[in-house]
């Protein structure tokens, strides 16, 4: 059966070079540049530190070594800053403020101008040639702010295009993903394997690691040799995120290299619990996990969060490398770490820091096992959680979906391969009827393109195909699937609105926002007050009181007001803005403001059994930038009509004091209860992550007073800490410990 010109599977699983070392072909104007074609790193290093400020360490022979502080200017600091990926530097140290560096000092006197792209093209007394000590290292601070494009320094040398497994059976349907084969790397465009003599299992476990498998297991099949090997003797350590940082020899082009016995390397691996399921093996079995990944848009990548004294908490950046990264993707079920990213390039955390300068090895089962150091508050910010993106198998997931007709990459018609009766597969549209973000958040990851903006369920100006049958319907997913497959779905099409324009789309971004509550503010906050009915006539007219209200004796009487104040914070890495334009607002006369969100937030409060015994939902009408993190400026404020959102690194304060801010709990009987907030409740503007959107509290009323106790967000704690505290709601006197 001919396929579809844009169905192309992939022969095997690929995992495809994304980093690399620095090249610097230096000039003469250095008295001892490196040899032709050799590679520095540099990183920053010591204690205490920020991600951006260090002393300075550069790798060049083998070996890390330092910089003397003599001569030292700023404008070597810019130099060396641009060269960490930082657009320049605020300031330099001496006398090793960051502490005593170890091994080699690379270079003393150095004397830049400021504008050289690398410090070994700065005046200096050659490499290696120092008449100083480590008490005289030099570090930097540099400004707080990326270069574009700078790809981290966690990197690796590129020796290969790529690296895959080639299956034993050729052709034919094969199971997702591919855990066993012959290793082919890929040189100066040619595919070539690699001699099997001497393979060890440590060589298995770094190539597996790329393939996205946390381990090797021992190989069950065997495979005969069919070309020349232009790769031998690998030796890897094991710890090695990448088969390129082995040692290893490779002949020269057109030539192979003698390999006994003639067998190629060939390596099994065992798949992760997520990827195990999919290929039809044992189920996962229910395990206690105290790392996790949050805010990514793939499977596999997130900031990384580990849970202590039964509260998730970050990991500061602070020495966080490829190896750090790989104890965490392995812990989770993937592969080898793909980066290592610093400066919260995945999204802010919030809450506490449990972990700085971790210094892993790359073999220890968790990130719990590296040594770690604690954290102060002065010592490391949320700007600084630490990220990873890890390798995970390929799935070919991608190649069974398609966007049409879209004005870019990012956004179009959703188009899947479908199976007729007749087995013949082919073009088909997803119908639009109940399309939500979260089927658009599926969507996009599974063809890479980063979140959802929109989940779109009518596409009529995107129809760029010939396609008009229906394929599937009634898609349901909650978000977490890798494919629109996995989601629920009719089992026969039925589409109401059968037309190409009815058909489902989606707009996708590389960035997102991210909102949560502030927890502890609304513990503090919180208060009953006994409103006179004759003030909430705005308040009714905006349907903020319960619906006995209505038989209320106007304006005579009160309402009893559960009050608090929310601050919604954005840590995500775009800005929160209403879905709807300014255009169709809606104008409130009564309060005399915009609403640009029908429902922002819902607040409930259950009984014990989980029955609701109270309401309370508010519109937005006024997101504005209330306060922003140091260094951050408001960009938007209500006055005058003006733009509404929640800046990256602002949030917006709803305070007690004003109207719906509240619950209306005059009919409720004094007991304990649960108070539930929640912010985004209809998922109508997409987020990186959904399931920090909801937080909760014990709440005990006594008919008189109220107390709030253990405010936190539903995922904050353990699995343990919450059964605990649905086990126990409410206190059991007005004392709260």
């Amino acid at each position: 059966m001919k396929q579809p010109g844009w169905w192309r599977p992939s022969a095997a699983g690929t995992a495809v070079l994304v980093g690399f070392w620095l090249p610097f072909c230096l000039s003469q104007e250095s008295p001892s540049p490196p040899p032709q074609g050799s590679t520095l790193k540099f990183r920053l290093a010591g204690y205490p530190r920020k991600h951006n400020e260090g002393r300075v360490e550069i790798f060049y022979k083998g070996e890390w070594g330092t910089i003397c502080d003599d001569d030292f200017t700023i404008a070597n600091a810019h130099v060396l800053c641009r060269q960490l990926g930082f657009v320049t530097a605020t300031g330099w140290t001496h006398s090793a403020k960051y502490g005593k560096g170890t091994g080699k000092i690379w270079l003393d006197n150095v004397q830049c101008g400021g504008s050289e792209k690398s410090i070994g093209l700065c005046r200096s007394r050659g490499w290696g040639n120092s008449d100083c000590t480590h008490d005289e290292d030099a570090g930097v601070i540099c400004k707080d702010e990326r270069l574009p494009g700078f790809v981290d320094s966690n990197i690796i040398e590129n020796h290969f295009e790529e690296v895959r497994l080639r299956p034993l059976a050729e052709g034919g349907a094969r199971r997702m993903p591919i855990t066993e084969g012959v290793v082919e790397v890929k040189l100066q465009d040619s595919w070539t394997q690699i001699c099997g003599q001497g393979w060890s299992p440590k060589n298995s476990r770094v190539v597996c690691g790329m393939m996205g498998f946390p381990s090797e297991r021992k190989v069950r099949s065997t495979y005969k040799h069919t070309n020349g090997f232009r790769i031998h003797s690998v030796a890897c350590t094991g710890n090695e995120v990448h088969l390129s940082v082995c040692p290893l020899e490779i002949a020269k082009r057109n030539s192979s290299a003698p390999c006994t016995g003639g067998m190629p390397a060939v390596v099994s691996c065992m798949p992760g619990p997520l990827f195990s399921q999919v290929n039809g093996q044992k189920k996962k079995t229910k395990t206690v996990t105290k790392v996790r990944l949050k805010g990514g848009a793939k499977i596999g990548e997130g900031r990384v969060e580990v849970l202590k004294n039964r509260e998730w908490g970050t990991v500061c950046d602070d020495r966080w490398n490829l190896q750090a990264a790989s104890v965490v993707c392995r812990d989770l079920g993937f592969g080898s770490a793909r980066e290592a990213l610093t400066g919260a390039r995945l999204g802010q955390g919030i809450g506490p820091i449990h972990m700085n300068e971790v210094m892993c090895t790359g073999t220890e089962k968790s990130i719990w096992n590296c040594p770690f150091k604690n954290i102060t508050s002065e010592n490391c910010k949320h700007a600084e959680d630490a990220s990873v993106r890890c390798n995970v198998p390929y799935m070919a997931y991608e190649e069974t979906m398609r966007l049409t007709g879209g004005r870019t990459r990012l956004e179009g018609r959703v188009e899947v391969l479908a199976t007729d009766r007749n087995g013949t597969e082919g073009w088909g549209l997803v119908c639009g009827e109940g399309w939500s973000t979260r089927e658009a958040m599926v969507v996009c990851r599974q063809l890479g393109l980063g979140y959802a903006k929109s989940g779109l369920p009518e596409t009529w100006y995107w129809e760029s195909s010939n396609m008009t049958d229906m394929v599937l319907s009634g898609v349901k997913c909650t978000g977490e699937e890798m494919s629109l497959s996995h989601c629920q779905h009719h089992a026969t099409v039925t589409c109401q609105k059968a037309a190409s324009r009815f058909s489902a789309g989606v707009i996708c971004s590389e960035t997102s926002s991210d909102l949560v509550l502030n927890a502890p503010l609304v513990e503090q906050t919180a208060y009953i007050e006994d409103r006179p009915l004759h003030m909430l006539y705005c308040a009714a007219e905006e349907n903020c009181l319960s619906k006995s209200a209505a038989r209320a004796n106007w304006p005579y009487g009160h309402r009893r007001l559960l009050r608090f104040s929310s601050e919604i914070h954005n840590i995500g890495r775009a800005d929160f803005r209403p879905k709807a334009g300014r255009h169709s607002w809606v104008w409130h006369e009564c309060h005399r403001h915009y609403h640009s969100m029908d429902i922002f937030t819902h607040y409930d409060l259950f009984s014990a059994n989980g029955t609701r015994v109270a309401d309370g939902h508010k519109a937005s009408f006024c997101l504005e930038d209330t306060e922003c993190q140091e260094g951050i400026a408001k960009r938007y404020e209500c006055a005058n009509f003006g733009e509404q959102g929640i800046t990256v690194g602002c949030w917006d304060l709803y305070r007690h004091d004003i109207d719906c801010q509240w619950i209306d709990i005059t009919d409720v009987k004094p007991g304990n209860y649960i108070l539930q907030l929640v912010i985004n409740p209809n998922f109508e503007v997409s987020e990186s992550d959904f399931t920090n959107n909801a937080m909760k509290c014990n709440c005990k009323y006594d008919g008189h007073r109220i107390w709030l106790h253990k405010c936190h967000l539903y995922d904050a704690f353990s699995e343990e800490a919450e059964k605990k505290f649905e086990q126990y709601p409410g206190q059991l006197n007005n004392q709260i410990s």
